[in-house]
């Protein structure tokens, strides 16, 4: 009787001389898939640390050790834009309030509507008459983006100048705006047709004396009543553009922005006092063979929002999107367009209330930035253009001073975002190696002032990618 037995599976059968040999033919296949199965244990080491580094473990365990980012709310998501694929996660489908991020959604918009080019006014010509309306152009007498197209072409005409007022659905301030901020340089008013910013810009010239920008508010600037102590301020009536400063000595170099009330007739007024004529109000039906005059550069003047991080331009960029898109001011049919054409598409709801992110009511999550990152990377394929609206990091914008330059050269690009217990920076990233990432990096709910400490743990771990990946 023969002993058959299993090894491994494998039926052997000593019965007879022929089945013998098999046997040993079998035998010897297996030694040899045993000696395979020992030479890859002994280089198991080595692959598994391979194995780990591509999964970003060791990043993980920077989170999970870091003090700081383990006492409030923290999001980050990582995509590999050369492979398609997520290769970090953390709270990336959570919704986190975005602050400014919210630019980079405007910024897509203004990329799909406007066009190249910033409209900067709408006209036609009647006989001895220049009828003109407004199209939301943030750059007109702005102290800093004025291109002088639309006030040269103003300032050269000899037609008599009609300003047709335009009609804006939304409010002067969007939803989740704080009232209290109707002063501050960073919040100006929305309006048809800006002019000078919608702000007054004061200077010290001279001991304790300011002057206004324009000039014609120069008399509504008064002492506070009472003296005052402390350091020098400046202030607005919530109600009216009545400006005043206190007693205390004027800062030497003292420069401060501060918006005014925003109407039809002051912007007449403002208006003709710039071109030294005669501007009238006029109630017109638009007809329909108006001409566009363009004031720039549609990339430019993004580039303009996103650096400083502008509110203010970011405002005016939707209303700009929705004047040509909609042939109406109403920044609520931009984000209904970008909802049905742009948002559907993402991983998770986006909810927005404005194109600056002063909004608190404006939700989005670590995922959704990333979206929107691809996106825009298929939109300008053009990596040193796309990079181009972006602040850089050790070079310029809100990230000058966050980040290194690494080799010689600046390796992350991203928009930040801060308001009070909020900081983000979402983006992109270059690696030593090459590789090409989006990421989403969100702070929420943090005592206030530790908004720095949360900056340079975020910059460390970006850069400990930059160098290890």
């Amino acid at each position: 009787m023969s002993s058959p037995f299993l090894f491994k599976g494998l039926y052997l059968n000593f019965g007879n001389r022929r089945k013998g040999v098999h046997a040993v033919f079998c035998m010897f296949e297996l030694m040899k898939k045993i000696l395979s199965a020992l030479l890859l244990l002994w280089f198991l080491p080595a692959a598994t640390f391979v194995a780990k580094a591509q999964s970003f473990e060791d990043v993980y365990q920077l989170f999970q050790e870091s003090k700081i980012l383990n006492d409030h709310f923290v999001g980050f998501s990582l995509y590999d834009l050369n492979a398609n694929k997520y290769v970090m996660d953390i709270n990336g489908n959570k919704h986190f309030t975005p602050a400014s991020n919210t630019k980079m959604y405007t910024t897509y918009a203004a990329l799909a509507l406007l066009g190249d080019s910033i409209p900067g006014l709408e006209y036609v010509e009647r006989g001895d008459s220049l009828l003109i309306w407004g199209t939301g152009d943030p750059t007109f007498l702005h102290n800093r983006l004025d291109t002088r197209v639309v006030y040269n072409f103003l300032k050269n005409t000899n037609k008599r100048i009609f300003v047709v007022p335009g009609t804006m659905k939304n409010k002067f301030f969007a939803h989740g705006w704080a009232m209290e901020d109707f002063e501050a340089y960073y919040q100006p008013e929305i309006s048809t047709f800006p002019i000078y910013g919608n702000v007054v810009t004061f200077r010290q010239k001279g001991y304790n004396y300011l002057s206004t920008s324009p000039s014609s508010f120069q008399n509504s600037l008064d002492f506070l009543p009472e003296p005052k102590v402390g350091d020098f301020e400046l202030s607005r009536s919530f109600h009216a553009n009545s400006f005043w400063m206190s007693k205390r000595p004027v800062p030497s170099g003292y420069v401060n922005e501060v918006p005014f009330i925003y109407s039809d007739s002051l912007f007449i007024k403002l208006l003709a006092d710039s071109l030294g004529k005669s501007v009238t109000l006029l109630s017109y039906q638009k007809p329909s063979n108006t001409k566009i005059l363009y004031s720039g550069s549609t990339k430019n003047l993004i580039r303009e929002m996103m650096l400083p991080s502008d509110n203010f331009i970011a405002e005016q960029f939707l209303m700009m999107c929705s004047w040509k898109q909609f042939s109406q001011f109403d920044t609520y049919l931009v984000r209904d367009w970008m909802k049905n054409n742009v948002y559907k598409y993402f991983s998770a709801e986006v909810a927005l209330f404005d194109g600056s992110g002063l909004s608190s009511y404006n939700k989005v999550t670590p995922q959704n930035n990333v979206d929107l990152l691809v996106l825009l990377k298929n939109k300008l394929p053009d990596e040193q253009e796309r990079f181009r609206l972006f602040p850089a990091g050790g070079v310029d914008g809100t990230l000058k001073r966050t980040y290194s330059k690494d080799l010689g050269e600046p390796f992350v690009f991203a928009k930040t975002g801060t308001i009070t217990s909020v900081y983000n920076q979402s983006g992109y990233l270059i690696t030593r190696t090459g590789r090409r990432l989006a990421f989403s990096f969100m702070n929420n709910n943090y005592i206030d002032d530790r908004a720095s400490v949360i900056r340079k743990e975020m910059a460390k771990i970006i850069t400990y990618i930059r160098q290890t990946y």
